[in-house]
């Protein structure tokens, strides 16, 4: 492996935009790790506009455009170059633009209801089974195929996945980046092109997405405008890389071996394994497991099993009525409580959209004959313990539908990775050792998929692992009880 302070002396920058935030980084690669700079933080969420929930797609990119700004005086300053721009975000939602390159609405965000009507309608014209023996997704009523049957005018106008919608806007060229292409059942998980008789069957023109760039392939260069407002050369590219989050944070999972889990642990936890080829069985449509693209072809088999979403909301709802606990604090007196309390299954489509979380929570307890307490602790608790029963319960399904041995450790990434209850829990339920880091995972992955693209990094994802490996501290937890102890089924 050949690696430097970048290329030729150069630096990339990593825009990682997730539900709740986003930020803009800079990542300097050698082969004892990553370091990651944070050069711009800016807010992100869903708005009530026209009508519904959507992105202020507007919004974000002026804050794409700061990010890059602070970015390149941050480069200058150091006597360094910024080789090139990677985005991600999170999946399924899109933008239409016209033929004239403008974007005719903020996009819809997944969290609004709309596509709920338009599942039977889908499915009418395209059996589920058949859907997945192509597409080899998780069944979930806001994926883009849905989505696109709520539309309507669609003729001129072309679909761009966020982080495609991004990308166009700053370089101008129109392509569809293939982990992200992967969730929108649109996609063919064997071909790894179009699924093209889907868009026939829906009534949907075959262009209505750009053709597919993958992770590592160039979108071209920043447009002379866009340069010029950030302080960047023009010839700056924008490179593909895992632009579904996951995808990148799947990338930079610092496993020693292949026979690892892993969880992405952030608004959403995203369980599974890595394999090699999508398992498209009967069995594995009917347990809801998903086929998504990762990066260099592989596949990400997992669920969907809910998230921290559930804490915020929970937090967001407590500082409205006045009670703003310190999380650490929190977690420290829901660790206190004794274990087997009530459980919630933590991927119910009910706990989706905003609302009071608390009372929704404490609801579902009381729908399962149990009861819940409205201290903030005693919910955290359940939180945390149904979080790591659903990875538990995913892990050993996953193993069991891809026929797969049992896996030797699980690895937690994202910002979950900090929440020490939650990783020993999942070490108890799973009765695996569990990893936990890097916090950063989405960044180092972006940005080492940039590198080994201009040439700073040689070799595969075990490559890049070892350099995540190398330059992080990782926590590790074992678990204290029984495998599986206190899951509920």
């Amino acid at each position: 492996m050949s690696a430097s302070n970048g290329v030729d002396g150069g630096v990339f920058a990593a825009v990682d935009i997730g539900a709740s935030s986003g930020r803009v980084m800079l990542g300097r690669v050698s082969p004892e790790g990553v370091p990651l700079e944070t050069v711009h933080r800016f807010p992100n969420g869903v708005v009530e506009h026209d009508g519904g929930l959507r992105w202020d797609l507007d919004a974000l990119f002026a804050e794409v455009l700061k990010g890059l700004a602070a970015a390149a005086t941050v480069a200058a300053a150091q006597g360094e170059t910024i080789a090139s721009i990677g985005i991600d975000t999170w999946a399924v939602d899109y933008g239409l633009v016209n033929a004239a390159g403008k974007l005719v609405a903020q996009p819809y965000s997944y969290r609004d209801d709309r596509s709920r009507a338009a599942v039977a309608p889908v499915h009418a014209k395209l059996d589920p089974a058949r859907l997945y023996q192509t597409n080899g997704l998780q069944f979930l009523q806001f994926n883009t195929i849905y989505q696109l049957a709520t539309e309507r005018g669609l003729d001129g106008l072309q679909a761009l996945l966020i982080p495609d919608l991004i990308a166009f806007l700053l370089t101008g060229v129109r392509r569809a980046e293939a982990t992200n292409a992967s969730t929108t059942g649109l996609f063919d998980a064997v071909a790894g092109e179009w699924a093209t008789e889907f868009f026939t069957a829906l009534g949907l023109r075959k262009d209505l997405f750009p053709p597919l760039i993958q992770p590592g392939e160039a979108y071209g260069q920043l447009l002379p405008d866009v340069a010029a407002a950030v302080g960047l050369p023009r010839n700056t590219q924008v490179v593909a890389v895992g632009s579904h989050d996951t995808a990148s944070a799947v990338a930079a999972v610092p496993a020693m071996d292949d026979n690892f889990a892993y969880i992405s642990s952030g608004t959403w936890s995203l369980v599974g394994l890595e394999l090699q080829h999508p398992v498209l069985t009967e069995g594995s449509r009917e347990a809801n497991f998903t086929n998504e693209r990762g990066v260099d072809g592989t596949t990400r088999y997992l669920r969907n099993v809910g998230g921290l979403w559930l804490l915020s909301e929970c937090q967001r709802t407590w500082a409205s009525e006045g009670f703003t606990p310190d999380l650490a604090a929190l977690l420290a007196a829901a660790a206190a409580l004794p274990a087997g309390g009530p459980q919630i299954n933590a991927d119910d489509p009910y706990f989706i959209a905003p609302d009071n979380m608390p009372e929704r929570i404490r609801a579902a307890v009381r729908r399962t004959g149990d009861v819940l307490s409205g201290d903030p602790a005693a919910i955290t608790r359940c939180i945390m313990d149904s979080l790591a029963a659903g990875y538990a319960r995913t892990i050993t399904v996953a193993e069991r539908l891809a026929g797969r041995r049992s896996v030797d450790v699980v690895h937690v990434v994202g910002g979950g990775s900090q929440n020490a209850l939650l990783c020993q829990l999942t070490a108890n339920a799973t009765g695996r050792p569990v990893v936990a880091g890097p916090v950063e995972a989405t960044a180092l992955g972006n940005v080492l998929v940039q590198a080994r693209a201009a040439g700073a990094v040689d070799g595969g994802l075990a490559e890049l692992r070892r350099i995540v490996a190398a330059g992080t501290s990782l926590d590790r937890y074992q678990p204290l009880v029984t495998a599986r102890e206190g899951c509920v089924n």
